[in-house]
């Protein structure tokens, strides 16, 4: 009476915003007794792999009655897509100008070096069961609900992403999926992607942070070849070479020395924007009167380029005195996109308070007063929201195309510069956060557009806090 599981998710990690179909079979079952249902244990772990033994792990247990082929089939994306999360908070021995998280909190954009997850990714494992009804009346067990062919899934990493209808999809067999080996570093391979759709070419001002989320790990059994560090080489304006950041991946700097199975290895970020290198490098602080631009790149132990090269150029001071802004957002593969608008900007206030009737003069003393600042009407409270428009330089069609993220994402905040910080800071004015309220997104090309420019508004989720009469 062995349970087959005839079709499950045909790469090991995988987004959850797609389908995550499994498909069982028993014949022998489905085909002789009654009452018969397929029973699936979902275990996730945001730890260590999931022990399908033991009932530490377990999220859910779901049953299905076979369909007209006899077979049980299951899609599990909405039951694990709620257990990932975006990463807003940088985890335990990330530090922020070399002081660690675990001591002062603060947000994932602002790390030094490295930060691992808390919320993104986690492992899923599924044991499969089959129940039925004894109805054999000569069996010691007529009557009862006997539970049997017990099977375990594969090992899976599951991870805050989702599917366009772009993407391309692999077929083997059955069994179905993305392939996210590209986007995992240090699995022997070079030219792997980080996770963000970014045009490999950005723009940031020299008081701006971001980050690089990545994978560290490539399909289970497979060798895994360390990420033993990423390094930053240094341009200037005419591009000749200033000098190179070393960003070794240790323990100690929000890293791992010796990668392990633990979740929160699966997916890291690097800060590796301007503010993120000033924070901690004197040789980067060194060159930004000179700095143009620079390149960042991972590399194994054996020094060779296991990644994309991603250069950022830094933006030149605005000669008009726009006031630029940062605007980072959730990207499709639940990383984090930035792009600063430093062409013009406006900020509008919007008001809109309570009333109510005032009594003109004293009625509570010995006798009338006459108060020339009483009575009429008058203002209980007052809520004020801002916002704020916003327009591009001229971008590129790729840079067009990535947009597109920028408007269908959830989740949206104004991210502040380098600043010097008080001690103790709570370091709650860099992310602020927002809704962003354009909702028409017109693709343009340079051969309809030639110049390619866009506008966005965003308004602070905030109203802005006032005295309350």
């Amino acid at each position: 009476m062995a349970t087959t599981i005839i079709q499950h998710p045909l790469y090991d990690t995988l987004p959850v915003g797609q389908e995550v179909i499994f498909t069982v079979s028993n014949t022998s079952v489905v085909s002789s007794f009654t009452n018969v249902k397929f029973i699936a244990e979902v275990h996730i772990s945001d730890g260590d792999p999931p022990n399908t033994a033991t009932v530490n792990d377990i999220v859910g247990t779901f049953k299905t009655t076979p369909n007209n082929a006899g077979v049980g089939m299951f899609d599990f994306r909405p039951i694990i897509e709620s257990f990932v999360n975006a990463q807003n908070k940088a985890y335990d021995w990330s530090a922020f100008k070399t002081t660690y998280s675990n001591s002062v909190p603060f947000g994932i954009h602002l790390i030094d070096k490295y930060a691992r997850n808390t919320e993104v990714i986690k492992y899923l494992a599924v044991k499969f069961k089959v129940e039925f009804l004894d109805d054999d009346s000569t069996s010691p067990t007529f009557g009862e609900v006997i539970t049997t062919g017990i099977v375990d899934s594969d090992l899976y990493k599951v991870f805050n992403g989702y599917l366009k209808y772009t993407d391309e999809i692999s077929l083997s067999g059955n069994n179905f999926g993305f392939n996210t080996k590209p986007f995992q570093l240090g699995g022997g391979a070079s030219g792997q992607r980080f996770l963000t759709n970014a045009p490999t070419t950005q723009y940031a001002n020299i008081e701006d942070y971001g980050t690089l989320p990545f994978l560290t790990t490539p399909e289970q059994n497979v060798a895994y070849t360390t990420l033993k560090n990423f390094k930053v080489f240094m341009n200037d304006a005419n591009g000749v070479p200033i000098g190179v950041i070393l960003i070794k991946n240790v323990d100690s700097d929000g890293g791992f020395t010796v990668w392990n199975a633990h979740i929160n290895r699966q997916m890291m970020f690097l800060g590796c924007f301007p503010a993120n290198l000033r924070n901690w490098s004197s040789v980067f602080n060194a060159a930004i009167p000179t700095l143009g631009h620079y390149f960042v790149q991972a590399f194994n132990s054996s020094g060779v380029p296991i990644s994309d090269k991603i250069k950022i150029n830094i933006n030149c001071p605005n000669q008009k005195g726009f006031e630029s802004v940062r605007l980072t957002w959730l990207n499709q593969w639940g990383g984090w996109d930035y792009y600063t608008f430093k062409m013009k900007s406006s900020k509008t206030i919007s008001t809109k308070g309570s009333t109510y009737q005032q009594l003109a003069g004293s009625w509570n003393e010995r006798a009338y007063r006459l108060d020339s600042f009483k009575g009429g009407k008058k203002s209980f409270r007052v809520n004020a929201t801002e916002k704020i428009t916003m327009n591009t330089d001229f971008v590129s069609e790729t840079e067009s195309e990535w947009f597109e993220e920028l408007i269908n994402s959830p989740e949206v905040y104004i991210l502040e510069g380098f600043k010097t910080d008080t001690v103790n800071s709570a370091l709650n004015q860099y992310v602020i956060p927002v809704r962003l309220t354009t909702s028409n997104y017109t693709k343009k090309t340079v051969a309809n557009d030639k110049l390619i420019q866009y506008t966005f508004e965003v308004e602070k989720s905030k109203t802005l806090r006032t005295q309350a009469i």
